[in-house]
């Protein structure tokens, strides 16, 4: 059962490759721009939305933003610059640490304990989008987001951090399916192979801190957002039942990261309620 689920999560990769571009070329021009900007961590969902943006739009109209904070691996750092050298796109480096240490040196002071790394974490993703958003304003460019199909739904990711975006091109492709896209465009051999990380904290790995692989979690996800199928059902067909609880129950809870903010109705047309024009009316 296993392997009939891998392959049916496996994509037609020159058609979703067509997709995904002609999806930036048409909600970028729609929306009255012409260029793009991202953040560029040296991982292999933000190389992909680079590859992505590069070859719908062209390497003059991206532009990557590297924003190491002082522990950050090195590594990453340089595998972020594979990327911006191999595709020829215009970069800028943000070290983020002076303005995190500076907001922590005041809070755990403040609040007499130093920080945790969950905050720590979060605070250095918002202090990221922040920086983006900032450079969008000034290069006249829109957010592409950098988060997959899969932390989408477990909420594995920083709320108007990482998640936050004007425009996701791999929103809908699992892990999985992000590796496979991934090393059809031809990103870099060392961010296919790496393990994944937010590196947010010295030897941080995404599977260790969520418990469970990415292949496990695609698998369970897969089978029971796109087939429907019943957590029992699945079970039946040879998942770990205490996994399949545990995601499920993690999806539900972190549904409020998927939202916008939840506006209390009063009018007879509300924003997000009532009031919800297409994206496509355009300029």
């Amino acid at each position: 059962m296993r392997e009939s689920v891998a392959a049916a999560l496996q994509v037609n990769e020159p058609l979703t490759t067509s997709i995904l571009e002609g999806f930036l070329r048409e909600e970028v021009q729609k929306s009255g721009f012409h260029k793009v900007l991202f953040g560029l961590s040296g991982g292999i969902d933000s190389a992909l939305s680079a590859y992505l943006a590069a070859r719908a739009l062209g390497p003059n109209h991206v532009h990557a933003v590297l924003m190491p904070y002082r522990t950050s691996s090195p590594a990453s750092l340089a595998d972020a610059m594979e990327v911006v050298k191999d595709l020829g796109i215009p970069h800028t480096v943000v070290d983020i640490s002076g303005s995190v240490d500076a907001y922590f040196a005041q809070m755990d002071d403040k609040l007499g304990e130093p920080a945790s790394p969950l905050r720590r974490g979060n605070r250095m993703a918002r202090e990221r989008m922040c920086t983006l958003y900032d450079l969008s304003a000034a290069q006249g460019a829109l957010v592409v987001g950098t988060s997959n199909k899969t932390e989408l739904l477990l909420g594995y990711g920083t709320q108007f951090g990482d998640m936050a975006s004007a425009l996701n091109p791999i929103g809908d492709l699992y892990k999985c399916q992000v590796r496979q896209l991934s090393a059809y465009v031809g990103v870099p051999k060392s961010i296919l192979e790496k393990a994944p990380s937010a590196d947010l904290w010295e030897d941080q790995t995404d599977e260790n801190e969520l418990g469970f692989t990415y292949d496990d979690a695609d698998e369970i996800l897969y089978q029971w957002v796109d087939l429907r199928l019943s957590p029992a059902e699945i079970v039946e067909r040879g998942a770990d039942a205490k996994l399949v609880d545990h995601i499920v129950r993690r999806v539900q809870r972190n549904q409020y990261k998927r939202r916008l903010p939840i506006i209390a109705k009063l009018s007879s047309r509300t924003i997000g309620i009532d009031f919800r024009y297409l994206r496509d009316w355009g300029l």
